[in-house]
């Protein structure tokens, strides 16, 4: 009997010593995670950056041991420069900035992109009866700037009909002007995203929709990696894009949900949870359907974009196609 007094003393101890370490987990766990810089070529407040915002709002990045900060660069070009000069390891752009970025010798490649469709769509007004790019000859249509990948898109578009930029009256109105402009109806058309198209609708115009990739196979968005970095820390890569691409699923999946989850992480966007489901339908309809793998490249359609930027002498020259991009981080 003498003894039950010491054992239940140490029980008691035993028990607040495995009750610390329990508390104490979350908080240890939390602090082992490693920090990423991630550059978005815009802000992160963009509903076009959703995948990667609803990933880190659902902890998709926490579960891969990740604390990702999100850093806003000057466009595409400009994270890939970034990447390529080792300022960070991981970037977003467009799946066709590795053709840019490769011919002013920037090391990098895309490893996924976000969806089989194009970024880019050829938005016009539902009364000027634009069908086709062909119907665009001798008007106004808006473009984000003349070294947009969507001013690209739009050039391609027109290609394939047998029109030039000369043929239509082109304006680089910048990132607000591009929507507000063609709703205003100063501009017949704009090569725009789903952003754009849902601010142009919300502001009174009645709108036709044509996906660039109907012309011309342009991209959706993609994951940028340095060469360095995907050879000698291929498993960070893998943990990003594994992550990421959980988030576009989720839009996939159900994209009121994913707005709900949206709206909650980025509170700008408090009290517009309509528009940002109407957005995230239309890039789940128009950018992130049909790909048979989420996050795979299309090397075929890589190869045509390659020789259409070739052959506008917006690159100098082709180069090999897996120096662009690599698969290796979404087929497994």
């Amino acid at each position: 009997m003498k003894q039950t007094q010491p054992i239940n003393a140490a029980r008691r101890l035993c028990l607040s010593v495995l009750a610390a370490g329990v508390l104490a987990t979350p908080f240890s766990s939390h602090a082992q995670l490693q920090e990423v810089t991630y550059l978005l070529p815009a802000p992160g407040t963009l509903p076009a950056f959703g995948p990667w915002m609803i990933a880190q709002a659902k902890g998709y990045y926490e579960q891969e041991g990740l604390k990702v900060n999100f850093v806003t660069a000057r466009g595409g070009v400009d994270v890939a420069k970034q990447i390529g000069a080792g300022n960070a390891v991981i970037g977003g752009a467009i799946g066709d900035t590795p053709i840019i970025a490769r011919a002013q010798g920037v090391p990098v490649k895309a490893v996924a992109v976000m969806g089989a469709g194009s970024l880019t769509q050829l938005v016009s007004h539902k009364d000027d009866r634009i069908k086709t790019p062909a119907d665009l000859r001798g008007k106004t249509v808006t473009v984000l700037a003349y070294t947009d990948t969507t001013y690209y898109a739009l050039l391609g578009m027109l290609s394939k009909v047998g029109l030039s930029k000369n043929d239509l009256d082109i304006q680089a109105a910048g990132p607000a002007g591009v929507w507000q402009q063609f709703a205003a109806k100063k501009a017949n058309a704009m090569a725009g995203v789903p952003d754009w198209t849902v601010g142009a609708m919300e502001a009174g115009a009645q709108v036709d929709i044509i996906p660039a990739d109907q012309y011309f196979k342009s991209m959706a968005q993609a994951i940028l990696a340095s060469d360095q970095t995907i050879q000698k820390n291929p498993q960070l890569i893998q943990k990003l894009v594994r992550a990421t691409v959980k988030g576009m699923a989720d839009i996939m999946a159900d994209h009121k949900a994913a707005a709900a989850v949206y709206v909650n992480h980025v509170p700008a966007h408090k009290g517009k949870e309509s528009s940002i489901e109407r957005t995230f339908e239309m890039y789940k309809q128009y950018v992130y359907a049909n790909q048979a793998v989420p996050g795979t490249m299309d090397e075929a359609r890589l190869g045509e974009l390659q020789k259409f930027y070739v052959s506008n002498g917006i690159v100098p020259k082709e180069v090999p196609l897996r120096d662009l991009y690599t698969n290796q981080f979404v087929t497994k």
